[in-house]
């Protein structure tokens, strides 16, 4: 809850969030408890072993499709910049930070390398990075919209049945998102993760997510997506081996870029024996940033 009422204090959010905050909820409690939060990491990392597959190249099944449950995390910058980018100094207080807030370098995940943004739409790009990090909704613990979710600094956990929606629950801010079985539909609502359609082509989990609220960024630099007219992100997950995923997310939005583009990259399981999602409930961590200037003004004598 105090996630959603610190969403519900960011310009124009209130009432979004408080139509979604009920779905959140339900679907966040079971990842809340510890036990569940155990029992579901058990199986998550315990259940596609126990087919004895998939090192060997053989895919392990659940219900007739690839079983995906798991804890996984990239091993990119994509976060940082979805372009190639070389190391570069923190654009934020580098004389406390110094190398420890230095962007890493990165080969960058989009396909063709440059991100085909309309000449309109790189003004706020620009505006965006300048701004940065503080402009950035991750420094404030937004939810992080899709894709990033996928490719933020935090693992996620993916929870399938053999039949029926799946979720899947990532570290970073207890967000989560139920993917719909069944076919596209018209959200009720725009919110911050959107709401996600999924569907199997042959060995592939292909999730549509729509609606999302205009206000995401694709990464640290200040890449972005808007909401409107034929804005969409169509995610492809394939089961490559037992503990490697190939990721790949198109992008669509008119308002924004000139064409379609594509993103890809590689999922890693977590294959520790006690591995599992972990909280990271970052709404306290932002408190100065969103509220320092109230706080100080209610510190000062009367």
């Amino acid at each position: 809850m105090e996630g959603l009422v610190k969403f519900a204090a960011s310009a124009g959010a209130a009432a979004i969030l408080l139509a979604a905050g009920g779905a959140m909820a339900a679907t966040a409690a079971p990842a809340a408890h510890p036990a569940a939060k155990a029992s579901a990491a058990r199986t998550a990392t315990g259940a596609s072993r126990s087919h004895g597959a998939a090192r060997t190249g053989e895919v392990a099944r659940l219900g007739g499709h690839p079983n995906l449950n798991g804890i996984w995390q990239v091993m990119n910058t994509a976060n940082w910049d979805l372009e190639p980018h070389d190391a570069q100094q923190a654009n934020a207080d580098p004389a406390v930070l110094g190398a420890i807030g230095a962007e890493p370098p990165g080969l960058g995940v989009v396909e063709g390398g440059t991100i085909p943004y309309l000449p309109a739409a790189i003004a706020q790009r620009d505006a965006n990075h300048a701004g940065a990090p503080k402009a950035d909704p991750e420094a404030a613990c937004y939810l992080p919209g899709i894709p990033r979710a996928t490719y933020m600094d935090h693992p996620f956990q993916i929870i399938q049945a053999a039949d029926g929606d799946m979720l899947m629950a990532y570290e970073y801010d207890a967000a989560n998102r139920t993917i719909y079985i069944q076919k596209n539909d018209v959200p009720p609502i725009d919110t911050w993760m959107g709401t996600s359609y999924g569907h199997w082509e042959g060995d592939t989990l292909v999730v549509t997510t729509l609606g999302q609220n205009g206000m995401t960024w694709l990464d640290r630099k200040g890449d972005y997506l808007q909401e409107g007219d034929g804005t969409k992100v169509v995610e492809r997950f394939t089961l490559k081996d037992h503990d490697h995923l190939k990721y790949e997310a198109t992008i669509e939005d008119p308002q924004t870029f000139s064409r379609p583009w594509k993103i890809s990259m590689v999922l890693y399981r977590h294959v520790e024996p006690n591995a599992e999602i972990l909280d990271f409930r970052c709404v306290p961590f932002a408190d100065l940033l969103v509220y320092g200037d109230v706080l100080q003004d209610s510190a000062k004598p009367k």
